[in-house]
């Protein structure tokens, strides 16, 4: 299966917290699935992380890094995700939630998100 994960579940996977169910967490540790990363997730790590809304264990190039050397595979924002984004309905405002839901529909990847209103958008939820 292919699997983006949402910025949050990235952040829980991490950071090893309890709020990321086990059935999820073995979902995005299953070598038989390709689980994917977004750029825009990275850049909403970094905005959150300078604003002081969001802290984390250790650095944000740390955890850059460790996405980097893991099977995680970085998923580019391309011209045609923009154009989705485009086309949305706008049951998001939130920029980083639209571009995630826009690669998972053009790319046809699966999502995890704890966020159900992404469902709303067509892509299938985990």
């Amino acid at each position: 299966m292919r699997i983006l994960i949402d910025t949050h579940i990235l952040i829980w996977h991490l950071e090893g917290d309890e709020q990321l169910s086990p059935d999820r967490r073995l979902l995005i540790t299953d070598p038989e699935n390709v689980i994917f990363v977004s750029i825009a997730s990275f850049w909403e790590v970094a905005i959150k992380s300078s604003l002081g809304k969001l802290s984390l264990s250790r650095s944000i190039s740390e955890i850059f890094a460790e996405v980097d050397s893991s099977a995680t595979s970085l998923l580019a924002i391309e011209p045609s995700h923009t154009l989705q984004v485009s086309s949305l309905p706008f049951h998001h405002k939130d920029p980083f939630d639209r571009m995630i839901i826009a690669q998972a529909l053009v790319e046809d990847l699966s999502l995890v998100s704890n966020d159900v209103n992404f469902a709303t958008y067509g892509v299938e939820l985990l």
